[in-house]
């Protein structure tokens, strides 16, 4: 873990920002979250949205054992995001590497927002109303309504049954939390064996707190694939309110 600044300050937002996969699904030696997208790293073009809104005060990053020093001076030092206080070694699944990044905070903010390294395409506007909404609510996250029909199969691929859309949502990050509550569903998660979660929600809602769900932006997707790039790249270069 390399810290800059670790001092006692009242933070109010701090972000983790998990970018410690290595990027199979894209086919190239380099992970995804460092290949270029429109001139600038991914990483580095999620982590400048939030160097730019005023209501995150910290961000700690999460990469793994190999790239620390790499993203410290490539993608910290190189594109001045001065809000970035630590820069720490993530572990095996993205669950591990959030209760490092959780862990890492050490109860020096009251709030935590967490967002994948590689959705760089979220703005400005999604990430004040994700806070905002913790003026009502103790957990917040995001999404999109289920467009298409939805079946359940079996093990065969036979159909189960239609399940009804109206109530299903495909889930986004950002998704905020109170530390000490993410902080105590992540270690819970750890004791007793929790290793279902595919997002941080999941384990808020395993200890029984209410989580509220506001909707996500249509462009703010998750670069796991080439096509995902050339996605992310045209949404950019033909003027989408993202900057990169």
């Amino acid at each position: 873990m390399v810290s800059r600044n670790n001092t006692d300050f009242p933070n109010r937002v701090i972000a983790v920002i998990p970018a410690a996969g290595t990027g199979i699904r894209m086919g190239l030696r380099k992970a995804k979250q460092f290949i270029d997208l429109c001139g600038k790293p991914v990483l580095a073009v999620t982590l400048s949205h939030f160097q730019r809104c005023s209501l995150v005060d910290r961000i700690v990053v999460v990469v793994s054992q190999g790239d620390v020093d790499y993203c410290l001076r490539q993608i910290v030092d190189r594109y001045k995001l001065s809000k970035v206080f630590k820069v720490i070694v993530g572990g095996k699944r993205r669950q591990d590497s959030v209760r490092n990044g959780v862990e890492a905070i050490t109860n020096c903010c009251r709030w935590v927002l967490i967002h994948d390294g590689v959705r760089p395409l979220i703005t400005n506007g999604l990430l004040e109303r994700v806070i905002k909404a913790t003026k009502d609510f103790r957990a917040v996250i995001t999404g999109l309504p289920v467009k298409e029909t939805v079946k359940e199969i079996d093990s065969q691929g036979r159909v189960l049954r239609s399940i009804d859309r109206r109530h299903l949502w495909s889930i986004q990050t950002p998704q905020i939390f109170r530390w000490q509550d993410i902080n105590l569903a992540h270690q819970k998660a750890l004791r007793h064996g929790w290793e279902e979660a595919t997002d941080d929600a999941f384990l808020i809602e395993k200890m029984g707190i209410p989580v509220k769900i506001i909707e996500g932006e249509e462009d703010n997707i998750k670069v796991t694939t080439p096509q995902d790039l050339e996605m992310a790249r045209f949404l950019i270069s033909k003027g989408s309110n993202v900057k990169a």
